[in-house]
C-alpha cells in the first residue's frame, strides 16, 4: 500500500502513478497520439447522412473493434499514426453523426428525456441544441497526476443533469439562464479553438466538466473534427450518461476523471434527484475503467460514511482495480443546503476529522490507491 500525496513537483516519480497512467502521461508528453486522433485514421464505409441510425450503430460497432487493433499496435509502438492518412469519413465523423441523431430523441444520460433537443425541445438538463460555456482556462486545482508544467485545460459548460442540492458550482450548473451574462454560446469550430489556445498554452490536458458535460456530448464530439493538436481528453462527470453515451466516449477519452458519490439509491435520489444511481454509475465506472486511465473521486459528506463512503470505496476495490482514487475531504455546505440547513440536517456541516480518518482507514484496509487531498 502506499499514499499519494499532492505534491505536484514529484508526483510522477512513484511507480505506481506511472504505471497506472501510462497512457495519460505519453499522450500528455506528446509521446503518443490522442485516441481521437486515432479514430481518425479509422475509415467507415457508407454515407453517414442517408444510413438509418440502427445502421450506423452496427457501422460502429464493427469500426470500434478496428480501432481498438490499431491502438494496441500503437500502444505498442508498431505504428506511427503521424504516417497515416485521415480518413473520411473516419469512425470519428461517425461518432459525432450518431449524437447528432440521438439528439432528436435525447438519450445522452440515463434520464431519457426523448424530447427533440435539435428542434429546440429542452430535458432534464434544459439545454435545446446550443451549448454554453461558462469560463475555460488553466486549471490548477485538479488531483497532481493530471497537471503537467501547464495545468488542466479546463473547460466548464453551463448546465447539469443532476439536482445537487449541495452543488458547488450551482451559479453555472443550476442557477443559470441562456441570457445569463457569463455564458457563452459555443459551436463546434469555436470549441476546437478553445480546445487547441489551451494546448498551445501548455495545457497537460482537455478537461470537459461543468456542470456536467454529458449535455453537451454532440458539440465535444464535432469539436474534435476541427481540432489538430495532439491532446489527452479528460472526462470530468458525474458519470449518469447512457450506455450510447459510454460506447461514443471509449474510443475518444485518455483518461476518465469521474465521481461516485452515492452508495445507494434512496441517498442519491434524496441529494441529487436521480434514479438507479448505483446501477448506471457503477456500470459506467466499469466500461471507463476497461478502456482508459483513471482517477475516481469519492467526495465524503458527512454523516455519510457507512451509507455511502464505505460501500462506493468496497466496490471500486473489487472493480476497478487500476484506478487512483480521490478520497475528498472538500465537502461544504453550499446552494440549497446553506439555504435551508433544516431540510437537509445530515449534510448541514463539513465531515470531521473523524469521518474522514474512517474514510482513509477503509481505503487502506481495502488496498486501494488513494489521495488523501485536504
Amino acid at each position: 500500500m502506499w499514499f499519494l500525496r499532492p505534491d505536484r513537483i514529484t508526483v510522477w516519480n512513484h511507480p505506481e502513478v506511472r504505471r497506472r497512467l501510462w497512457w495519460y502521461r505519453q499522450v500528455m508528453l506528446d509521446e503518443k497520439p490522442a485516441k481521437f486522433m486515432v479514430c481518425k485514421r479509422i475509415p467507415v464505409k457508407a454515407n453517414l447522412r442517408e444510413a438509418s441510425e440502427e445502421e450506423l450503430w452496427k457501422l460502429h460497432d464493427s469500426a470500434s473493434k478496428e480501432f481498438h487493433t490499431l491502438l494496441a499496435k500503437v500502444r505498442e509502438g508498431k505504428v506511427d499514426v503521424k504516417l497515416m492518412p485521415e480518413a473520411s469519413p473516419s469512425l470519428l465523423e461517425l461518432k459525432a453523426e450518431l449524437s447528432k441523431r440521438m439528439l432528436e430523441h435525447c438519450c445522452f444520460c440515463e434520464h431519457r428525456c426523448g424530447v427533440n433537443r435539435m428542434a429546440g425541445e429542452r430535458g432534464r438538463c434544459r439545454l435545446d441544441y446550443r451549448t454554453y460555456v461558462a469560463s475555460w482556462f488553466h486549471h490548477w486545482g485538479e488531483e497532481a497526476p493530471l497537471l503537467g508544467r501547464g495545468g488542466s485545460g479546463t473547460i466548464f459548460f453551463n448546465s447539469c443533469n443532476f439536482r445537487c442540492v449541495f452543488c458547488q458550482n450551482y451559479d453555472i450548473s443550476q442557477e443559470w439562464s441562456p441570457q445569463w451574462s457569463r455564458a457563452s454560446q459555443v459551436d463546434a469550430r469555436k470549441l476546437a479553438k478553445i480546445e487547441a489556445a489551451l494546448r498551445l498554452d501548455g495545457a497537460a490536458n482537455i478537461n470537459f466538466v461543468g456542470g456536467d458535460p454529458t449535455p453537451n456530448l454532440h458539440t465535444i464530439l464535432e469539436s474534435l473534427l476541427y481540432l489538430e493538436e495532439n491532446v489527452p481528453l479528460l472526462w470530468n462527470s458525474n458519470m449518469y450518461c447512457s450506455i450510447e453515451t459510454m460506447k461514443l466516449l471509449a474510443d475518444i477519452i485518455d483518461i476518465w476523471l469521474p465521481d461516485f458519490k452515492y452508495g445507494n439509491d434512496s441517498c442519491a435520489e434524496r441529494l441529487s434527484k436521480v434514479q438507479r444511481y448505483f446501477e448506471v454509475v457503477s456500470r459506467n465506472h466499469k466500461i471507463a475503467h476497461e478502456s482508459g486511465d483513471m482517477i475516481i473521486r469519492h467526495l465524503v459528506l458527512p454523516n455519510h460514511v457507512e451509507c455511502c463512503t464505505k460501500p462506493v470505496l468496497k466496490w471500486i476495490s473489487e472493480n476497478c482495480p487500476n484506478a487512483l482514487v480521490n478520497v475528498m475531504a472538500q465537502y461544504r455546505p453550499e446552494y440549497l443546503v446553506a439555504r435551508n440547513p433544516r431540510d437537509y440536517p445530515d449534510i448541514s456541516r463539513r465531515p470531521t476529522a473523524e469521518e474522514m480518518r474512517a474514510a482513509y482507514s477503509y481505503a487502506k484496509s481495502l488496498g486501494i490507491c488513494y489521495e488523501p487531498v485536504s
